[in-house]
């Protein structure tokens, strides 16, 4: 989302490579398989907490930020969600610069998360939340910015089902620097031994579907090159007046089909895959109807579109007007029942 800070003002209300799958967790995954009704191979849920607080690092857990709950997401995988991205900060992550070392305490939680997940049978992202800057800095430094994900990538190359997204929402960046950042974390991950694993690439101007084209961000992405060739052009795309996801009202019912119909198109002339990673809509019925007549028109388009992710859960949320997560999140009880066909 645009907002990078939004909830710097929200109580701490609550505060390695996964396991072999136990017979419970195998029966658990069947049993998932069996409730999800759509064409998509990815429909998730973005779990914040890990990202929070960033204009305090490394910050402390539990009063500046904080992990996601384990049982939230036993509840979303039996709703038959099957992946979940995970915001975290480049800086707590790897302080200092780039090239630096893990910060153990930190990347433990990471770790147990996505061990957590992955145990589960489904899908970890691990999604460094920072916009295309380090220390608010646009980030210019290529082969710092490879080195940064050889290091984290290498900690995960034995897991094929962690997906990692090589930055969230660049923008206000020269294109160029975009696809060549890009790139780099694609060289990074693939150097450090992690080629089963797929690479969410994301573009410039937030990496919104309906800017795709016209922002020009498509014309660098389009020629990255993966030797795995498991890459997926992750985009956002929101339903309210401005696209940036902070309003509960939706333009239309209709809006969201259009403002991914030339990013479809797009990627159907390149041949690529795509997945919306953040979308969201107000608990209203003409969102439920934007946000149904969208999803309607990715599944018949699911030769290109591979699936989408709710923004967002978490245990810090409140009342957020978007929260997903259980048991009372305002999209949990609104908007989840009216979606689960696209699940």
């Amino acid at each position: 989302m645009r907002f990078l800070d939004i909830l710097l003002g929200a109580a701490a209300a609550t505060s390695v490579l996964a396991a072999p799958a136990t017979a419970n967790d195998a029966s658990s995954t069947a049993l998932n398989k069996q409730r999800r009704k759509s064409k998509f191979q990815f429909t998730g849920v973005n779990e914040s907490g890990a990202e929070f607080g960033n204009k305090n690092l490394p910050g402390l857990q539990g009063k500046d930020f904080t992990w996601p709950v384990k049982s939230t997401i036993d509840t979303l995988t039996g709703k038959g969600f099957n992946i979940f991205r995970i915001p975290i900060m480049m800086e707590r992550v790897i302080p200092t610069q780039m090239t630096g070392t893990i910060n153990s305490t930190y990347f433990n939680g990471l770790t147990d998360l996505v061990t957590y997940i992955t145990g589960k049978g489904a899908y970890a992202i691990v999604d460094p939340h920072n916009f295309g800057r380090y220390y608010d800095k646009v980030i210019t430094d290529t082969a710092g910015f490879k080195a940064w994900w050889t290091t984290v990538a290498g900690h995960f190359k034995d897991n094929s089902k962690v997906v990692f997204d090589t930055n969230n929402e660049y923008h206000d960046m020269d294109n160029a620097l975009v696809a060549s950042l890009n790139q780099a974390a694609i060289d990074g991950i693939r150097a450090a031994g992690a080629t089963s694993q797929y690479i969410f690439v994301e573009g410039n101007s937030w990496s919104g579907a309906w800017h795709w084209i016209s922002s020009g961000t498509a014309t660098g992405m389009v020629a990255l090159t993966d030797p795995s060739d498991k890459l997926i052009y992750e985009m956002h795309q929101y339903l309210d007046s401005d696209g940036s996801g902070t309003a509960t009202a939706c333009v239309s019912a209709t809006i969201g089909r259009e403002r991914l119909t030339a990013a479809t198109a797009w990627l159907k002339d390149n041949k690529k895959m795509g997945i919306i990673g953040e979308t969201a809509g107000g608990a209203n019925a003409q969102c439920i109807s934007a946000l149904t007549d969208m999803l309607s028109y990715m599944q018949d388009n699911s030769d290109v579109w591979s699936g989408w992710l709710w923004w967002g859960g978490g245990p810090w949320w409140g009342d957020y007007m978007y929260g997903m997560e259980p048991p009372s999140g305002t999209a949990y009880t609104g908007v989840l029942p009216s979606l689960t066909q696209y699940i």
